[in-house]
């Protein structure tokens, strides 16, 4: 369906889970905002709300009550991974969690009241606001911008701490170089333009993190568009919240997380008819018919420490909120 409107340039939207199990492909002119919100770096489906939610405890903290993972399912998880690691089976894995949280506020209303580069809503079932891009294709080039190391801004330092870290670095640096390989089976002259640079975000609780991103850019043929799920697909899962080697590090994470992760860390995206834009689904709450789960997650390689990795992945348990109940 991705080739036929990429042939035909009819603008569309497509949602694919983590398993590559479950995609969902349907044109931009068929999505209502009663079935699916959406907005990608402005593009959008979505008109003003009213949250009725004005007081100042809902851009703060005060909506969202966490309950963190107990600590020894957590290393249990991890020394899995770290066995695996030792024995040479996976020099780095994307360890993840989903993490018990109480809402007082629905879906819908933290679509609008987050702020983020890529967010989704279905209602009843999952809001996403993501930060990473996956994947960008315009002007005959495809670019990905992997994101591994985050580190709060209030660390004395923080840039020189974050960029000067040895298993950061580490992280990074493999991370790369798997999407550099990724994208040299769909493309040519595959090149990293920018390597480790930072971005900032704002969190509900007023913290501001620094997230560490790199460019990995390709050429494409000029009939791209008729193709654009056959080179989308051979990309699936995201190297960013796998590892390397990608397909031995799936099995290995298999074995490690005790849930399933459904659409959380899949991809979504947007074609507009001549270019595509789409993000790993992170940043991630879903409803379940139990409550509310927020799923989170980290790199682990041989230089990590457990109770670091666990730190990092409730830091990542946050919402990039607006102040005030309108857009």
């Amino acid at each position: 369906m991705m080739n036929r409107y990429g042939k035909e340039k009819r603008p569309f939207l497509f949602i694919v889970d983590y398993e590559v199990g479950r995609i969902y492909v349907e044109r931009l002119e068929r999505i209502g905002p009663d079935v699916l919100l959406y907005d990608f770096n402005g593009v959008s489906n979505a008109e003003s709300w009213e949250t009725g939610c004005e007081s100042p405890s809902c851009a703060s903290s005060d909506w969202m009550d966490v309950h963190p993972v107990d600590k020894e399912a957590y290393r249990r998880s991890f020394e899995i991974v770290r066995r695996h690691i030792l024995a040479g089976d996976t020099y780095l894995a994307n360890l993840t969690h989903a993490t018990s949280i109480d809402l007082r506020l629905s879906l819908v209303d933290l679509f609008h009241l987050a702020e983020a580069r890529y967010r989704l809503c279905i209602p009843r079932q999952f809001v996403v606001f993501s930060p990473e891009t996956f994947v960008r294709i315009r002007d005959g080039f495809i670019c990905s911008y992997p994101m591994k190391g985050t580190i709060s801004a209030s660390v004395p330092n923080a840039r020189e701490v974050i960029l000067s870290d040895e298993k950061e670095s580490a992280e990074h640096a493999t991370i790369v170089d798997l999407i550099r390989n990724d994208l040299s089976q769909v493309s040519a002259h595959v090149t990293v333009p920018r390597f480790r640079y930072m971005d900032e975000i704002h969190t509900h609780t007023g913290e501001t993190l620094l997230q560490v991103s790199s460019e990995v850019r390709g050429e494409l043929a000029g009939d791209w568009q008729q193709r654009v799920g056959d080179i989308l697909l051979p990309l699936l899962p995201a190297g960013s919240i796998t590892g390397a080697p990608k397909p031995k590090t799936v099995r290995i994470i298999r074995e490690a997380e005790n849930y399933r992760r459904g659409f959380y860390t899949g991809v979504m995206g947007l074609f507009d008819g001549e270019s595509l834009d789409s993000a790993v689904m992170i940043r991630f709450i879903e409803q379940t018919d139990t409550g509310f789960l927020f799923k989170s997650g980290g790199g682990i390689t041989s230089k990590s420490e457990w109770q670091k990795e666990y730190e990092e992945i409730n830091q990542k348990i946050y919402i990039p909120l607006r102040r005030g109940g309108k857009r």
